[in-house]
């Protein structure tokens, strides 16, 4: 499997292999496993979810650290590609950490439909 690189290749891939709601579903599944109020429509626009759960990651990261680093865990977002962002720009990191949660999310997504 070769993940998409960027936010626009993940979710044309997405509309592509008609998965974009099941990618909504296991959003919504690990936010709730991780005890976090955000539920997405399934008919969210993907920019919309982009500017939410960018903007949810940015919160977290500023004042529920403790609830950012159990929803990552939750996700399992590599802790190694989250070592290698630049930590100086808060806006720019929890731009990439929410590239990287869409990312893992995806892989399960696209694995679960490939595997079944």
């Amino acid at each position: 499997m070769q993940l998409p690189t960027t936010f626009e290749a993940l979710i044309d891939e997405a509309h592509e292999l008609e998965l974009y709601k099941k990618l909504i579903h296991q959003l919504n599944k690990d936010f709730l496993l991780a005890n976090i109020n955000l539920g997405f429509d399934e008919e969210i626009l993907p920019t919309s979810l982009k500017y939410l759960l960018h903007e949810t990651v940015f919160k977290l990261i500023q004042e529920k650290f403790t609830d950012y680093l159990n929803l990552l865990y939750i996700i399992d977002v590599s802790e190694k590609s989250i070592k290698a962002l630049d930590g100086s720009d808060l806006l720019k990191l929890s731009e990439e950490v929410t590239f990287l949660i869409l990312k893992r999310e995806w892989q399960k997504v696209w694995l679960r439909n490939a595997y079944k």
